[in-house]
């Protein structure tokens, strides 16, 4: 079965015309569908910008969550979104609300590239302005020559002939962090990185061929970097505690063994729809960005900064009106589920979790070798002591790859 792009970056296609009545249909769908993606909307930050960690620190072993009854809870609960809004996408009500997005977001997505390349040097402005990083509050450096290569950075990016520049600039900064910070830690920024690099040199072409494909390419860049990073939830726990402890309101009232594990499927699985059907990666865009608008709240300027690449890629994916429900342009063996059927959410969810978990545990392994012993102590060794953050556990102190 041959696939095909999943967006062309062409203007947004006007909507027919709709009753006001089946609007309104319309809308009370869409209601209750996000009310479906909504039941974890917790102030999602990244939790190394805010709490002390130590990266090579044992993580815990996978079978702890597959035996956490609160991430089955969670899977559920998503599975059972996800499935029904297929279900919805295939009817009149689907279709309404899909041409209800359109008409919403007609003005974004005709200056889709305007608002992306605008997006990308407002980053790099900020993280200039800021100084002392590399591309996120985590990855400090002393360079100056680092920050005045940022603004190059937001110079290139709005002309079709530097933006490759821009691009390289981006991965460059991403290489020159392994100086100072370990691989396994960079990982976490590798596919956003890549997924923007790559829509600026895709965006650049002159073969439309490849500028097709610039938003898809972004598309996946910010849906396995929300998953990798999701996996944190499940292998640090106890990096989320200081975090509850100093801020309870972000569990909503749940204990925080609760909240944590399901707010890692939220973001997981979120990102997983980014890579699905039109309503599925929609609606999920839409979920994603009320997250991260809530936690600017509570964790302030520095989370709006830091997730600001993801936002600005997230409102173009709520806004693109592509009808195609498929990812990618290639073969498909016939004997797996079609992309789009019922069958293929939980297959697709677990093929993801597989691949992306083996990966997390097994780099971590290959990097620091896999110390699992039953007497040690987990939250003595994933925080370490900090002034800053007094409330988190203290630790004895390190040799090597603290905060790396």
């Amino acid at each position: 079965m041959s696939s095909v792009y999943a967006t062309n970056g062409l203007a947004a296609r006007e909507p027919k015309a709709t009753s006001r009545f089946f609007l309104r249909r319309a809308a009370a769908g869409l209601i209750a569908l996000g009310t479906g993606a909504a039941w974890t909307l917790p102030a999602e930050a990244h939790v190394k910008w805010f709490a002390p960690y130590i990266v090579d620190a044992a993580p815990q072993p996978i079978s702890a969550t597959l035996t956490n009854q609160w991430f089955w809870t969670g899977i559920g609960l998503v599975l059972a979104f996800f499935l029904a809004t297929l279900a919805v996408e295939r009817m009149t009500l689907g279709r309404a609300i899909q041409g209800g997005l359109d008409r919403i977001s007609a003005p974004l997505w005709s200056r889709s590239d305007d608002f992306m390349r605008s997006s990308i040097a407002a980053f790099f402005v900020a993280i200039f302005a800021v100084g002392g990083i590399y591309l996120t509050p985590d990855l400090k450096t002393d360079s100056e020559l680092i920050s005045w290569a940022q603004l190059l950075i937001a110079a290139c990016v709005f002309s079709r002939r530097t933006m490759p520049v821009a691009a390289a600039g981006i991965i460059t900064l991403w290489v020159v962090a392994l100086r100072e910070y370990d691989l396994f830690h960079l990982l976490d920024y590798l596919a956003l990185g890549v997924g923007v690099a790559a829509y600026l040199v895709m965006a650049s072409a002159s073969d439309e061929k490849w500028r097709a494909r610039r938003f898809l390419a972004l598309r996946w860049g910010i849906a396995i970097a929300l998953m990798w990073s999701s996996l944190e939830k499940f292998a640090y726990p106890n990096w989320f505690y200081p975090l509850v402890e100093e801020k309870p309101f972000l569990t909503f009232g749940m204990p925080r063994d609760v909240f944590i594990p399901m707010a890692g499927v939220s973001e997981f699985t979120l990102g997983f729809g980014l890579l699905w059907t039109p309503l599925v990666r929609r609606l999920s865009a839409v979920s994603l960005l009320a997250i991260f608008f809530t936690a600017v709240y509570p964790f302030g300027r520095i989370d709006l900064v830091g997730h600001a690449l993801i936002m600005a890629a997230l409102f173009l994916v709520a806004a693109d009106p592509c009808r195609e429900a498929k990812a990618v342009a290639l073969k498909v063996p016939n004997a797996l589920p079609r992309l789009g059927s019922l069958a293929s959410v939980p297959a697709g969810l677990a093929v993801a979790l597989v691949v992306l978990v083996s990966g997390y545990w097994g780099l971590h392994g290959v990097f620091y070798g896999a110390a699992y012993g039953t007497d040690q102590q987990i939250e003595q060794t994933t925080h370490s002591h900090s002034k800053e953050y007094p409330h988190g556990p203290q630790a004895k102190p390190e040799t090597s790859h603290s905060h790396h």
